[in-house]
């Protein structure tokens, strides 16, 4: 597929000053981020294709390139052979992390400093506990700043020096005909520095493994999936680089009585014939650790449900709460006494279609079903 032409791409004039290009970009990297659209190929598709679009056009000899001879001038080896989109996409990628959504994988800062992965840890609530909202402690390993070098990676009394391939830069530049290729300095990796006596706690990388505990506050009425943001609390960066995120993802543990639908709870009850019949009462227990009284009117059916207002969990930040349904079934008695069936069989004899209007009725129906078929 022929590619677009990249100031189509980011919706721009071909005269479009630098400002106009970067804010352009901004726009469409937000519009077709992965995290505003979660598996939607067709929009990572597009995301790539606009960080390709401005990694070209925002260099003043890419874009001169590319004004002249379109994409034929990153073909055959033109700019490192891969195309604008593929020189360097990972610090673009993290960039663009770091700069809408502080969720950077690890970009590199100046000065070697490079930003800490981001951690998940998965946590398992009770119902009741995301009913009350509590306080959990949990223990996270995790990369930390090495205290013996206070994170620089270099060895106490001595600091890193500026990579003399590069100069500090952290990328080389080398010429290929009328072209300037640019390059990661493959001495320090595009930090701009090196280490000549590395820290021996942590073998120069400024970080030791460790792990730590750390609080996590659970709101009353959070649900299944939820995501909670502890800002730092990730991976310490790679030499005195800022440290990333950790992410805890709650899940609620299935309840023995309970069944959650949002803020609505459901809990389904058996009910003796007898009950249902004639009519009665009984006690259920809610999520709060109470019970309520649910009254069986006489006639009752299975699946008739009952709502007990506000007996549900807490909409977060709000005053509000759910509801919960109460279902009933009725349960065919066994283990009959010789009494219990001689009375059972003693009212069938008495029973009429209304006592049972809804079997009566269905059973009109296949009468009328069968003498039509047979018209």
């Amino acid at each position: 597929m022929a590619k677009r032409d990249f100031y189509e791409v980011l919706d721009v004039a071909r005269d479009a000053d630098e400002k106009a290009l970067k804010s352009a970009y901004r726009k469409m990297a937000m519009k077709y981020h992965p995290d505003r659209n979660p598996g939607d190929a067709d929009a990572e598709a597009q995301f790539k294709e606009v960080n390709e679009a401005y990694d070209t056009l925002k260099d003043p000899q890419k874009r001169a390139a590319y004004d002249r001879f379109g994409h034929a001038a990153f073909e055959n080896g033109g700019f490192g052979g891969g195309g604008a989109g593929a020189h360097d996409f990972g610090s673009t990628m993290s960039d663009i992390f770091e700069e809408f959504f502080g969720m950077g994988g690890g970009g590199r800062r100046s000065g070697g400093r490079e930003r800490g992965a981001d951690l998940r840890y998965n946590l398992d609530v009770t119902l009741e506990e995301a009913f009350h909202g509590k306080t959990v402690e949990i223990e996270v390993p995790t990369s930390v700043t090495c205290d013996n070098c206070s994170g620089t990676g270099a060895k106490p009394g001595t600091s890193p020096s500026a990579c003399r391939t590069c100069g500090g830069a952290g990328r080389v530049r080398a010429a290929q005909g009328f072209f300037t290729l640019e390059r990661t300095c493959p001495t320090c990796q595009g930090r701009g520095q090196v280490i000549t006596d590395p820290c021996g706690g942590c073998s120069g990388s400024g970080r030791k493994t460790q792990e730590r505990t750390l609080s996590v506050n659970i709101p009353a009425g959070i649900e299944d999936g939820t995501r909670i943001r502890l800002s730092g609390e990730g991976e310490a960066g790679l030499r005195g680089g800022p440290s990333g995120d950790l992410y805890i993802f709650l899940t609620i543990r299935p309840h023995e009585l309970f069944q959650r639908d949002g803020a609505d709870l459901y809990c389904r009850v058996p009910i003796s014939l007898s009950t249902a019949a004639l009519g009665g009462q009984f006690d259920v227990p809610t999520v709060d650790g109470k019970t309520s009284r649910v009254k069986v009117p006489e006639g009752t059916q299975t699946g008739k449900q009952f709502r007990l207002k506000g007996k549900g969990m807490p909409v977060m930040r709000s005053s509000q709460a759910g509801d919960m349904y109460i279902q009933v079934t009725v349960e065919t008695p066994t283990n009959l006494t010789r009494r219990q069936r001689e009375l059972l069989a003693e009212f069938e004899k008495e029973a009429s279609g209304e006592n049972h209007p809804q079997s009566a009725g269905f059973f009109s129906k296949v009468k009328d079903f069968i003498d039509n078929l047979g018209a």
